[in-house]
């Protein structure tokens, strides 16, 4: 009978690490909220952070139920729809913050708050969008035998 290959130290903490991120969210709104899969709840849409330069890049995949994440060509293109509805209420909410507490101030403040906010949302706005979008209207829901529970 073969021992099983000698792991280096250390190796054991990186396993569970990666484990830890693919775990099983029982919650829909916890689900989405992390950005997982609307199948299985447990794989990541997105290959990276949403900070940084590749906050776009999105698995065609599901790495844990295979799941293709563009149902069908063009899918996505309905994200824009709810990236506008998203964007135009944060910046009407800030407009109307900057209205109230300023005492109606000059234009350029407008601009100097609104602008850098629209900008430092963008990525924020373009994942949650795609993720609203398979989470209310993809014909994928949730299924118990695809969940990684571990």
């Amino acid at each position: 009978m073969e021992k099983p290959p000698q792991q280096k130290k250390g190796t054991k903490r990186l396993i569970r690490i990666q484990k830890m991120s693919n775990q099983y969210t029982p919650s829909k709104i916890k689900a989405m909220a992390q950005g997982k899969c609307p199948r299985c709840q447990s794989g990541k849409l997105f290959c990276h952070n949403a900070i940084g330069t590749h906050f776009m890049d999105m698995h065609t995949h599901c790495p844990v139920c295979d799941l293709q994440f563009e149902i069908e060509p063009g899918f996505f293109w309905g994200a824009m729809y709810v990236s506008y509805a998203i964007t135009c209420a944060i910046l009407l909410i800030l407009g109307g913050a900057v209205l109230v507490i300023g005492n109606n101030p000059d234009f350029w403040i407008y601009m100097a708050i609104i602008l850098p906010s629209f900008v430092l949302a963008s990525p924020f706005t373009y994942r949650y969008s795609r993720i609203l979008m398979l989470y209310w209207f993809a014909p994928v829901h949730f299924e118990e035998r695809f969940a990684r529970k571990s």
